[in-house]
């Protein structure tokens, strides 16, 4: 069974209230979990929160949802939790909470890897194809090695080319931005969980840092789809326009 969690939590410094704002007649939560639902790539979609106040919205609109600790340091463990409780889950989806206009193409993408069981963790990427993108520090970047597998990611723009200068990097098309969707298999979810913080996780705030340290292989699929964060006024604003065409 695939199960896709969203973790929601209210909490957010940056755009408080963040799973309830309104994006366009229905709050950011609703959209994500509507998205998901009509993607049909998971068998099971809920919402994992530490908030009663999601937990009621989610109820409210028919969405299943569960509570979580509010102790969790990151989504990832929120997702482990919910994901407990459906023992039957083989293929765990962790989707953002605040991205709206997640598509069936990106979750099965992320997903059709796992036909291949030599992999166990899988994320998306996608071409930069803007400067600011390149040079922003909110923008992760990965570079992959030739069998799709992530080498590192980094809020630096990599790789470094040598030979081409910066203001031509676009043009060669060779920078990946990571869209923050993963995809586990149950068992090595749980595993990941349990890993102690790594130093170069601390130095780039960067959890799946963590994961290579220990030595888990993530595979990275690319998508053609952007991705669109809702993370900021500014963000919100954007996916209104997204919505109004």
């Amino acid at each position: 069974m695939v199960l896709a969690v969203i973790p929601a939590r209210y909490a957010s410094s940056r755009l408080p209230g963040k799973p309830l704002v309104d994006v366009g007649g229905e709050t950011l939560v609703q959209r994500v979990y509507g998205a998901v639902r009509r993607a049909g790539v998971a068998d099971e979609v809920v919402v994992a929160t530490d908030d009663q106040r999601i937990f009621d919205h989610v109820t409210g609109f028919g969405g299943q949802v569960v509570m979580t600790s509010p102790d969790h340091p990151s989504g990832t463990d929120r997702v482990a939790e919910a994901a407990r409780q459906f023992p039957d889950a083989s293929i765990v989806i962790n989707v953002q909470g605040d991205e709206p206009f997640v598509s069936a193409e990106q979750l099965s993408a992320v997903t059709d890897p796992f036909a291949q069981d030599q992999v166990s963790v899988a994320t998306l990427a996608t071409r930069i194809r803007d400067e600011h993108a390149l040079l922003s520090p909110n923008v992760v970047k990965v570079v992959r090695g030739d069998a799709g597998q992530a080498l590192y990611f980094s809020r630096h723009a990599i790789p470094y080319l040598r030979d081409v200068p910066i203001g031509r990097w676009i043009d060669a098309g060779k920078h990946l931005q990571h869209i923050g969707l993963y995809a586990f298999r149950a068992a090595v979810l749980e595993e990941l969980t349990a890993l102690p913080p790594a130093r170069l996780e601390g130095e780039e705030s960067l959890e799946q840092l963590r994961w290579l340290a220990a030595g888990y292989r993530i595979h990275v699929a690319l998508t053609d789809s952007p991705s669109l964060g809702v993370d900021t006024p500014a963000d919100l604003e954007e996916a209104i326009r997204r919505l109004r065409g």
